[in-house]
């Protein structure tokens, strides 16, 4: 009978133990959460870059398009992808609201580089990518040697300069008596 009472006051015991366990539980769900309050993400902007030749309007393929996010004037990161067979790249991981800078490097090309303000969900950029220029230089190649071409005309009525292979004869020294 010992035992046959005891099991009855372990199961009661438990039982209780699970019906204030369950009230607790419940209780804990209308008080106030003290956790990390959830912050949604900025809306982004979808943006589809489209690189193209300037002289013939075809796309340029494998262009390595450069966007490096603003705060200010400090730059802070960059994000590089490549431009498919029709010459275009999309993005869509920055937030609306941001200034990006846009870099743009295609091999035979010239670089390009700009500053775009984000503010429409859905953006289109199209560059035309131009092939270098000339090199600026201030000298100018003749047969094998190079000579520096001035546009200052040549002074008149100067002395002819002595050859270089020409040492200039020694002066004696000076002779007179000094005086106090």
């Amino acid at each position: 009978m010992l035992r046959r009472s005891l099991f009855s006051l372990i199961v009661f015991v438990a039982g209780f133990g699970l019906v204030a366990s369950s009230l607790v539980a419940s209780g804990q769900d209308d008080s106030p959460k003290r956790g990390r309050k959830y912050k949604s993400p900025p809306p982004t902007a979808r943006i589809e870059v489209t690189i193209l030749k300037d002289v013939n309007g075809k796309p340029i393929e494998n262009a390595a398009v450069v966007f490096h996010p603003m705060v200010g004037e400090k730059d802070k990161g960059n994000m590089e992808l490549k431009t498919n067979e029709d010459g275009k790249t999309i993005i869509d991981v920055l937030p609306i609201g941001d200034v990006v800078r846009l870099q743009v490097i295609a091999h035979g090309f010239q670089t390009y580089g700009e500053d775009y303000k984000i503010d429409k969900a859905d953006m289109g950029i199209e560059i035309r990518m131009k092939r270098p220029g000339e090199q600026y230089s201030i000298y100018k190649a003749t047969g094998t040697t190079a000579t520096k071409t001035t546009d200052a005309p040549p002074v008149k009525d100067a002395p002819p300069s002595p050859p270089s292979n020409v040492v200039p004869p020694a002066t004696p020294p000076d002779t007179k008596p000094q005086t106090n």
